[in-house]
């Protein structure tokens, strides 16, 4: 939005009524200027067009009435309440509106006057309409009513404004500043999309003809959020995809690869595979999300691209969020890779100083093929060779800049994102639409169903039972609790509790093991190693164990409180299950005291799917709370919703990359005001867009 008295340094404070102390509570509500304000959409309408006759009255229903005032009167009930009551008059027809503690209300009412009233009629002894909105027609009129009569706008509030306030200020901005403002989108987009013009969205989007109109100019605005956003993410893909390293790939290198492994890689592998052989051997560099549900193979994967690079005399760094997932990605890839000699090394906090340093120098040396660790990867002190690759492990776990950090260690190196959390295409288009993607949709054919149970505390001893069931055909278990320490009054498991309870009482014979997060890292590899080679057959801990650890033995994932982790969460700690030949079980065992976690545990129970689950749980949460989107380095969105606008954004992504594609940095005439739009949601960033 732009127009030559730049509507962003305009206080709101200088529109006529608004003044010092109620620009203070526009602030609260994030309006600052005559833009914000402008762009302070209505959250919801109500259809206030048709006023009924009292005649016509229907209790029951909302509706909006008009009578002459026939008289007021303020009383105290039994009950200490004072009570303010107006009767209207139309014909021999009479209504009641009834004001608790509103005594002060009298003084705008005087008999005479003609007054319309919106809200619930209700028929006790007469018809009566409480708390009721109200608009007092001076010229007996409702023409230019902004409150009664049209289509009504209303507005998030916070104290001391009301709607009544907020309407009238944004009315006397829309007809101060409506013939100003600019159209920042491209004539032809406009043409090609069938969009109106912005001042008919600006105007109809507060104080709307029709729904029709409405409806016009709701399109309108989000299309725009989204083509100024995609337009964006157009940028950083072209400025990211530079020219790189173009490695050379043998032709027998894929069916090398695959003889590493004692299993057949699934249809999904093998394509997400030709998507990484052909950016690797291309002239730009790889920006690619590699994206699979839990079980899929994605390490696979990434061991490929691990392979080219290091067949082509680059090195290669790994990064994982946890320690457990590095040194277990180090177990897994050195031993595949050993009977080819490559150089793999691990690099974390757990390792000693004498390691650290070890591995430093030969990463510097380039005598280190592969270095798989955590955020020690990134550190000023640390040096490569030639780093030609990197991979990050769960990326909604890191942000952008520490992303940007590792990729800096090298000139170009190309960039493999992983994550085991499936992300819905509506926020992969909105958050990560610079990157290219891989999708692993089927899971290797060895991999074990998990069924999921949700059960109440009535059913414990039952999943005892159970548990003990499978300990006893040489099974393991993972018990999860949400906290390590029991805190205050609150009924909630701690790990450290279950663990003593489960050992004293109903797995006093079994061998258990308690791990959480603020143990040592040698402590927890050690915990972790001893459960894997079987020393254990109950590991009680909290979400540690989220991402990553990969153990087949494991048949029982039992989860404490489970009302209490969100559905992506629950979906990840259930992935640590099922990772072998035998059946396998997920018992979420808690109480959904609302609406929101019945929806969040039925949706875990009835699918395995995580895409489904990642689709469900973005419309539970919202945008806004699904991972990544603070991490991306984007604003949030102010009206657009990818879910229920998803069409829209496609839509505006399409316009969007078209116009970079033809014009980078949005020299041309007709893309200045895309270009000012930018700078402006930006705040002035335009070289870091």
């Amino acid at each position: 939005m732009q127009g030559k008295n730049s509507f962003n340094e305009i206080a709101v404070r200088y529109i006529k009524g608004v003044g010092p102390q109620k620009a203070d509570l526009f602030a609260k509500i994030g309006i600052e200027n005559i833009s914000d304000l402008l762009y302070y959409l209505p959250r919801r309408y109500e259809d206030r067009r048709e006023i009924v006759e009292l005649k016509d009255v229907q209790p029951g229903k909302i509706q909006g009435v008009m009578g002459e005032v026939l008289s007021k009167t303020v009383f105290t009930a039994k009950t200490g309440k004072r009570i303010f009551e107006l009767v209207l008059a139309q014909g021999n027809k009479k209504l009641t509106a009834v004001w608790y503690n509103q005594p002060f209300m009298q003084k705008f009412f005087n008999a005479g006057q003609i007054v319309v009233l919106y809200g619930k009629v209700e028929l006790y002894r007469r018809l009566q309409i409480t708390h009721p909105d109200f608009e007092i027609l001076e010229d007996k009129r409702l023409t230019n009513s902004l409150n009664m009569g049209r289509i009504v706008p209303v507005y998030s509030l916070t104290e001391n404004l009301k709607q009544k306030y907020i309407r009238n200020i944004v009315n006397r901005a829309v007809s101060a500043y409506l013939k100003e403002l600019k159209d920042c989108l491209p004539t032809q987009v406009r043409a090609r999309r069938k969009l109106v013009d912005f001042r008919f969205a600006v105007e109809n989007i507060h104080f709307p003809h029709s729904y029709d109109n409405l409806e016009k100019a709701y399109r309108r605005l989000v299309f725009e959020e989204f083509f100024i956003l995609q337009a964006v993410m157009a940028r950083r893909r072209k400025k990211l995809r530079k020219r790189g390293i173009k490695h050379e790939i043998n032709t027998k290198a894929l069916d090398d690869f695959e003889e590493l492994f004692s299993f057949e890689l699934t249809k999904a592998q093998k394509k997400c595979i030709e998507d990484i052989k052909k950016d690797m051997s291309g002239e730009r560099s790889m920006y690619r999300l590699l994206q699979g549900d839990v079980g899929s193979g994605k390490t696979v994967v990434s061991m490929y691209a691990l392979l080219v690079a290091v067949s082509n005399g680059y090195q290669a760094a790994m990064m994982a969020p946890t320690e457990i997932l590095a040194r277990q990605h180090y177990v897994t890839i050195s031993k595949t890779f050993m009977p080819l000699g490559i150089n793999v090394r691990l690099l974390v906090g757990g390792i000693d100083r004498k390691d650290k340093e070890k591995v430093k120098k030969e990463l510097d040396s380039g005598d280190a093929d592969i270095v798989i660790g955590t955020h020690a990867l990134f550190q000023e002190n640390i040096s490569y060779n030639k780093l030609g690759l990197v991979i990050v492990d769960e990326q909604h776990k890191f942000g952008v800049h520490q992303r940007k950090k590792l990729s800096q260690k090298g000139e170009v190196p190309d960039m493999l994102v992983m994550t085991a959390t499936p992300i819905p295409r509506s926020l992969v288009l909105s958050v990560f639409g610079d990157m290219d993607m891989s999708l692993l949709t089927e899971k290797p054919a060895q991999r074990a169903d998990v069924t999921t149970y949700f059960v109440g505390e009535d059913r414990r001893a039952l999943v005892y039972e159970f548990i003990l069931d499978e300990i006893k055909k040489g099974r393991q278990v993972f018990i999860v609790c949400p906290r390590i320490k029991k805190t205050g009054s609150e009924d909630i498991k701690s790990t450290e509790e279950m663990f003593e309870e489960l050992r004293r009482g109903v797995f006093r014979d079994v061998p258990l093991a308690l791990m959480h997060g603020r143990m040592k890292s040698f402590e927890k590899e050690r915990i972790m190693r001893d459960f894997r080679a079987g020393k254990y057959a109950v590991l009680v801990a909290t979400t540690v164990i989220e991402v990553g650890v990969d153990i087949p033995n494991v048949t029982v994932m039992m989860v404490e409180h489970a009302e209490r982790y969100g559905l992506a969460q629950l979906h990840q700690l259930r992935g640590r299950i099922g990772r072998g030949k035998h059946a396998s079980y997920c018992i979420l065992l808690g109480s959904a005291k609302t609406e929101v976690s019945c929806q969040r545990l039925s949706a875990i129970a009835e699918s395995n799917d995580g895409f489904k689950i990642a689709e469900k749980d973005l419309d539970i949460r919202g945008p806004g709370e699904f991972f990544g989107t603070r991490q991306s380095g984007l604003p949030e969105l102010r009206f657009g919703n990818i879910v229920k606008d998803f069409a829209i954004m496609e839509e505006a992504r399409e316009e969007a990359f078209s116009l970079i594609s033809e014009d980078p940095e949005l020299k041309l005439y007709n893309n200045q005001g895309v270009k000012e739009s930018i700078i402006k949601r930006f705040r002035g960033k335009w070289n870091a867009c």
